[in-house]
């Protein structure tokens, strides 16, 4: 699991718990019927403005924003550029031996339309509208989170105000008019802290991850191209390195040198 999502989580929780305890303990917080109220009322509202398969898609896409990271640039810029150096050297077709060798998907498939003499137009085509459908995936995985980010608060509101109402019924009894009052502002907390610390923060996570492997994936693309059309391995890894920060372009043309 993600260590940023691990850390930022457990440190929101613990912290506001921690505050609670300060104040007087935990159990004046805790209230199910006002919990079920936020959540149920947030999932609810979801599946009535999206479709039902993005929601329960939505699943696979948290679990995937939520692994760590596995796209190692450096990794595959060496894979490149040594399939680059085979593909001057024996023709393009020789690089098809390598193919078992590939972890990558994305790139596994580049390099089969390669071998399989896809135009480099019609494979730039293929490939790039790939992204493009992986994007908007993305995107729809971003845009029920900020949804559901956006119902929270507004069912805890709700919440508050049914229990504002429940209040007002026994304004008779003025010992029930505080604990009332708390009760009903219990929604609201839950609401406001389930928007803030969950949803809306995983909406943030998805649209970076999605932008770093859309990025990820264009650099593949690019030095494939570059590798269908025999370029120098040296002039494919100098474009490749641009996708990575300064301090890793040095190691790897150490490495390079070195190979």
């Amino acid at each position: 699991m993600d260590k940023g999502t691990i850390i930022g989580v457990s440190a929101g929780f613990g912290l506001i718990m921690v505050s609670m305890i300060m104040g007087g303990g935990i159990a004046p917080f805790i209230d199910i019927p006002s919990l079920v109220m936020v959540i149920g009322g947030t999932i609810a509202a979801t599946f009535v403005n999206f479709p039902f398969e993005d929601v329960v898609g939505l699943v696979k896409v948290t679990q995937k924003t939520l692994r760590e990271e596995t796209m190692t640039p450096k990794k595959y810029i060496q894979q490149i550029v040594g399939i680059s150096k085979k593909a001057r050297t024996n023709g393009l077709l020789a690089i098809e031996e390598d193919l078992e060798k590939v972890d990558q998907d994305f790139m596994k498939v580049t390099l089969q339309h390669v071998v399989n003499g896809t135009e480099p137009d019609d494979l730039s085509n293929i490939m790039q509208a790939e992204l493009a459908i992986m994007a908007e995936r993305h995107k729809m995985g971003q845009k029920i989170y900020m949804a559901m980010g956006t119902y929270c608060p507004a069912f805890g509101m709700v919440g508050t105000l049914i229990g504002l109402i429940f209040m007002l019924q026994n304004l008779s009894d003025p010992s029930s008019v505080g604990p009332g009052m708390a009760m009903a502002m219990l929604t609201t907390f839950y609401g406001s802290l389930f928007s803030n610390l969950l949803f809306i923060p995983l909406s943030g996570k998805l649209k970076l991850r999605s932008e770093k492997e859309i990025q990820f994936k264009e650099m593949l693309l690019m030095g494939i191209l570059s590798v269908q059309a025999e370029e120098s391995p040296r002039v494919i890894q100098n474009k490749l390195q641009s996708y990575i920060n300064p301090t890793e372009r040095g190691l790897l043309s150490e490495k390079g040198e070195e190979a």
